[in-house]
């Protein structure tokens, strides 16, 4: 049985009863599109499910269905309804029947033209046959769609519903809210006499019903497009209860809930979403939003093909709609469905009577797949013209220039002339809202309205690579490039260049930097100029000298630049061209550390930290500063800036940033901060597109070197796989990452090589300095690893000779440490007492906390070694290092605290390293082919040499045992 359809199910079982005595009667069923009219002629047609007079004669059932074809068929309503009879009748039943219809035969005997029009007489005789049928029973007659009953059976229904005393018959038709048909006169003339039963929504608790049947008891799907309120039942259904109140466990009443929300009660709608929903859902919680935003196909094509039966003002008005989008302006609206107020109001009552308007006075669809059929219902250049005629009605209006651009969007070229200012201010509006994908959509846009010849291209070009430079870099140089020949001055080209940020160029296209330079040989020498063609030529050296830093010549011709230039910091230009000399004298490590920092805090002094801005030179600062090992004033700068520019703690802010932060923090030594920043560094980079920021790369994978984190290590190899970033020293720092990858699974050959071969694309590329690439630390414990004690020291000597030239402390005293680490006696002593007093000066307190702790193990006891060790432990808690001095049952005096390689013999490390690997003792002895007691032995002996009580604390030591990476 239908759900909530009681009321009318009674009103018809009265009237049956009422015509049994004499008393015929006319009800009208309407309702919108979708309601369930047509379920409910149905079900009237259904002996099982008609409610019939109890006691009373029985009920014979003539119908007719009207569809939009057939209306040019003449009396085609009216031979449905007597084809049902007559299909039945024997044939001299049939002839003796036909013979009594007198002016009716021709039009029961398909003689009668399609053209031919009813008489008084024909429609007579047919009401006279209609009485005269079966006089023992009462008739039922059901019309469904009257909208669409052609003329001539209209003329009789007239005829017929004003005429119905003494027929025992009742008619029940049906008539669709907001069809043009309805307003018809011959309609209604009909709907006139017939006693209205309009259906109402369904209420909360027939869906729940109807989600029952659907979801526990399978069956074939409805045809939609027949207006199917679902699934009958045995009873009617009477449960009034809340949609949350008692039901099926397995259906959640926020589920219920939603569908009812989603479907606004509208049977058609709910059956549509429920068929969709059955195939790949089911009715949990989880499911419920699903619920709100499906837009199923087929309840998309059944409101198509409702539109298209409508009046041209109708289908303007839904367009202009779902054009303007929703809730949208009645009068804008209108005017862009070209009616006026009075047609406007009338097309909006006729949608909301269909019930694709919830509110007849507000130009918004009851749910989003209205806007689909509406969408679908229009041909691909209709939607192009209706867009483009949306942006000249907002236009007109004076609304904001981003609804203008929004309708400019859906447009491929656009015949207005103001079209190309409008998406350049909606640009404008979108950068400045913090949104340049957006910026980028419209600026791109604007392009195809511009020939290839029009100077207003090359401005078009520019301002596309300014909204692209915060996400896309290989975009915003590629547009510049090609916009730098546009343009007609040498003036509007250098401007064009400078939009490159110098820390774009490290990474430049040949083809951009050939660009660069002929912009810049348009200017000349800098030295020779002064004002503003100065300050442009700076800035533009500075640009072509970051893009040659990977050529050792040219690096080695921007020490002797710095050599020779003023270190004037008062410009722009002269802040960019010192900071990239001083970044490309850090990375050759070509003059003093401390004097190359003394010129960067200078420049941070003018540098406002309020705010960032794309052409900062604090990015290169931070490779001076943390490479001379002099992080504090850039420490304090960025704390500043964050403050400045987050007063409410939001942490929002560019990859580059971040990473700035985290490697200030590792050159602390503090390793959770450290990696905290890298974190968001690489995720602000990947949210950034493929091109995010190199610099995050960097940052993370020092925190994973110098923290011996393996699995983050992993994550950073293979997320580099995934998308490889740009540069030399991403890649040299990916490499140390895969050589330590490759010891720890046991082959030191390999990542020895994989070190030197690292090694010597920096120094190929002039890039020596010994903090930002400390490759040699690396390759000497690999080297000492595998015996080659000889390459080992040769290693360490060069790393001394390099760390003394630049002078920085934390080179200085890690070189001497891993000098003493081949040494033996009290002349490691020596050098260890050395380190620690050198790295005293030094910001890195990890690295001193290792200095102090294998001078702790190197002294023989006593008080000295006791507070050498609480020192190191209480520094290492502080770098939060994950390890400390202060072990269980650990021996100071064996043998003298001297390194892992040194300590243990060639079995007990390889046993060692096999246990780092995570292997058990059974899975060593087999990888060994030794006995398991041999493998304890082993062990035993490790554990005493090294004054450690078991396995966790012996991976820990040889995680200890490798050297400290920093960038």
């Amino acid at each position: 049985m239908l759900h909530d359809r009681d009321t009318e199910l009674a009103a018809v079982r009265r009237a049956l009863c009422d015509a049994a005595e004499g008393r015929s009667a006319h009800l009208l069923l309407t309702g919108p599109v979708g309601i369930g009219r047509s379920a409910l002629l149905r079900a009237l047609a259904d002996p099982s499910g008609r409610p019939g007079p109890a006691g009373h004669p029985p009920v014979r059932v003539l119908r007719a269905d009207a569809a939009p074809m057939e209306q040019d068929f003449a009396f085609g309503v009216v031979r449905q309804v007597f084809d049902s009879l007559l299909a039945v009748l024997p044939a001299d039943d049939r002839e003796r029947w036909l013979a009594r219809a007198g002016a009716a035969r021709p039009v029961l005997d398909d003689a009668v033209p399609d053209a031919a029009g009813p008489t008084g007489a024909v429609v007579e005789d047919l009401r006279r046959l209609l009485a005269e049928l079966d006089p023992g029973t009462t008739r039922l007659l059901l019309v469904d769609d009257l909208q669409w009953v052609d003329g001539p059976s209209l003329r009789w229904l007239g005829h017929l519903t004003a005429r119905l005393d003494d027929l025992r018959v009742v008619v029940v038709s049906t008539l669709r809210d907001g069809d043009q048909g309805s307003w018809d006169p011959l309609v209604r003339e009909v709907a006139d006499t017939a006693r209205e039963l309009r259906l109402a929504p369904l209420s909360p608790s027939a869906t729940l019903a109807l989600i029952r049947e659907r979801f526990t008891a399978p069956r074939r799907p409805e045809v939609i497009g027949s207006e199917t309120l679902g699934s009958v039942a045995d009873q009617p259904h009477t449960d009034r209860s809340d949609i949350g109140g008692t039901g099926p466990d397995d259906i959640a009443p926020e589920f219920a809930e939603a569908c009812h929300r989603a479907a606004a009660g509208n049977p058609l709608f709910l059956v549509a979403l429920l068929d969709a929903l059955a195939a790949t859902a089911r009715p949990t919680r989880d499911h419920a939003g699903t619920a709100r935003t499906l837009r199923p196909g087929r309840l998309r094509d059944r409101i198509v093909t409702c539109l298209r039966a409508q009046g041209r003002p109708v289908r303007d008005l839904a367009a202009a709609i779902a054009t303007l989008g929703e809730p949208g302006d009645t009068v804008l609206v209108g005017r862009l469905a070209g009616l006026d107020p009075v047609g406007c109001a009338a097309a909006l009552r006729a949608l909301h009577h269909l019930g694709l308007l919830p509110d007849p006075h507000r130009a918004a669809f009851v749910h989003p797949v209205v806007r689909d059929a509406v969408e679908a219902s229009m041909s691909a250049g209709e939607r192009q013209r209706r867009h483009e005629g949306a942006a000249a009605v907002l236009y007109d209006a004076g609304r904001p220039a981003e609804e203008v651009a929004h309708q400019l969007m859906a447009v491929a070229a656009s015949r207005h002339p103001w079209s190309g200012a409008v998406l350049r201010s909606a640009a404008d509006t979108a950068l400045r809202r913090g949104e340049p994908a957006l910026a980028t959509r419209y600026l791109r846009r604007a392009l195809l309205d511009v020939p290839d010849g029009d100077p207003e291209r090359a401005r078009l070009l520019v301002e596309l690579a300014v909204a692209e430079r915060p996400f896309n870099r290989s975009a915003c140089e590629r547009h510049i490039a090609q916009a730098i020949p546009l343009l007609a001055t040498a003036r509007e080209r250098a401007a064009a260049a400078l939009q490159l940020p110098p820390n774009f160029l490290r990474a430049a296209s040949p083809t951009t930097t050939a660009v660069l330079r002929w912009v810049a040989s348009e200017l000349g020498d800098p030295d020779t100029l002064d004002g503003v063609a100065r300050e442009a030529a700076l800035r533009l050296e500075a640009r072509l000298r970051h893009a040659d830093c990977r050529d050792p010549a040219r690096l080695a011709d921007s020490m002797r630049r710095l050599g020779v230039m003023e270190p004037a910091v008062c410009s722009r230009g002269e802040r960019e061209l010192l900071a990239v000399l001083l970044h490309a004298a850090t990375l050759g490590a070509g003059r003093p550390a401390a004097e190359l920092a003394g010129l960067a805090e200078r420049i941070l002094e003018r540098e406002p930290a309020t705010l960032r801005s794309p052409h900062s030179v604090v990015p290169l600062l931070v490779t001076t500063l943390v490479g001379a090992d002099a992080p504090g004033a850039l420490e304090s700068w960025l704390a500043a800036g964050e403050r400045a520019r987050h007063p409410r703690g939001s942490t929002e802010d560019s990859a580059p940033g971040h990473a700035e932060q985290a490697l200030v923090h590792l050159a602390r030594g503090r390793l959770a901060l450290a990696r905290e920043q890298a974190e968001r560094a690489r995720l602000r980079a990947e949210a950034g597109g493929p091109d995010g920021d190199g610099l995050a790369t960097v940052a993370l994978a020092a925190v994973a070197l110098a923290a011996r984190d393996l699995p983050l290590g992993s994550r950073v190899l293979a997320d580099a796989d995934r998308r490889w970033p740009t540069g030399a020293a991403p890649a040299a720092m990916l490499g140390l990452l895969r050589a330590r990858q490759q010891a720890q699974h046991g082959d030191p050959i390999a990542a020895l090589d994989t070190v030197l071969t690292c090694g010597r694309e920096l120094e190929s590329a002039g890039w020596r300095n010994p903090v930002l690439f400390p490759w040699r630390p690396w390759a000497v414990g690999l080297a000492h690893r595998i015996g080659d004690d000889f390459a080992a020291r040769a290693l360490i000597n060069e790393e001394l000779a390099r760390a003394e030239a630049w002078g920085a402390p934390v080179a200085l005293g890690r070189a001497l440490r891993l000098q003493a680490s081949l040494a033996g006696g009290g002349q490691a002593v020596d050098l260890l007492r050395e380190s620690v007093d050198v790295l005293r000066r030094s910001a890195d307190e990890l690295e001193r906390a290792r200095a102090l702790r294998d001078l702790g193990r190197r002294l023989s006891g006593g008080a000295e070694a006791a507070a050498v060790r609480r020192e190191a432990a209480r520094l290492a808690a502080a770098c939060d290092a994950g390890w400390s001095e202060e072990r269980s049952g650990a021996d100071p005096g064996r043998a003298a605290g001297a390194p892992v390689d040194v300590v243990l013999t060639a079995s007990e490390r390889r046993v060692a390293d096999l246990v780092g690997r995570g292997l058990t003792n059974q899975e060593i002895a087999a990888e060994l082919r030794v006995s398991v007691r041999a493998v304890e032995k082993h062990l035993t002996n490790s554990y005493r040499k090294l004054g450690i009580s078991g396995r966790r604390e012996l991976v820990a030591v040889l995680c200890e045992a490798e050297p400290v990476v920093r960038v």
